[in-house]
C-alpha cells in the first residue's frame, strides 16, 4: 500500500521476494489514524463489489504491508478474487 498517492487506485500484482505476489495499492489518504487503512478497506470493497463491512486488515495496520481478509465462503470467494485477478491481468 502506497499511501499519500494521487489518486485511490489498484495497480496490479507485484512480486514479493519470500511471499510470492501481492497487490499494490495506492490510496491518496494519508497514514494517520488509520485513516490510510480505511482507503484501502474502501477501494477494495468498491472494486470487489463487496459491502465494507466483509473486509478487515488482519495484520500490518502500521505496515505498508497488509493481510486483508475477505469474509464469506472460501471456496466462493476464491474463485470469485481468481476471475479477478484474471480480469486485473488483462
Amino acid at each position: 500500500m502506497i499511501p499519500n498517492a494521487a489518486a485511490d487506485r489498484v495497480d496490479g500484482l507485484v512480486a514479493r521476494d519470500q511471499d510470492g505476489l501481492a497487490l499494490k495499492i495506492r490510496v491518496s489518504a494519508i497514514p494517520d489514524k488509520g485513516k490510510a487503512n480505511a482507503a484501502v478497506v474502501k477501494l477494495l470493497a468498491k472494486s470487489w463489489q463487496v459491502p465494507r463491512a466483509s473486509l478487515s486488515i488482519v495484520s500490518g495496520e502500521k505496515d505498508r504491508n497488509k493481510t486483508v481478509l475477505l469474509a464469506g465462503n472460501p471456496e466462493d470467494q476464491m474463485a470469485f478474487l481468481a476471475a479477478w485477478f484474471r480480469q486485473l491481468d488483462t
